[in-house]
């Protein structure tokens, strides 16, 4: 990983990208893998099965919904008309 930098100042540069890596971190730990495809595998899997599918938005804003969920139900309310 390498490290996130923003405008000197702006703590919110990089809001996004902190905050999934604070989740990744916690989820993932510091384990150590034999090589870089194997840690690729597993970040990959991580946020395929993990961070897009089950993880909760945990704030009503959102529904309490994950965000594969949020995004199909932004598709159904956004469809093109015939």
């Amino acid at each position: 990983m390498r490290q996130s930098m923003g405008r000197v100042g702006s703590c919110y540069d990089n809001a996004a990208a902190e905050s999934f890596f604070a989740v990744l971190k916690e989820e993932i730990g510091a384990r150590v893998w034999p090589d870089g495809a194997t840690a690729r595998a597993e970040v990959f899997s991580f946020i395929e099965t993990f961070y897009n599918r089950r993880r909760l938005r945990k704030h009503p804003e959102w529904g309490y919904l994950t965000p594969l969920e949020t995004r199909q139900r932004h598709r159904q309310g956004h469809t093109l008309a015939a």
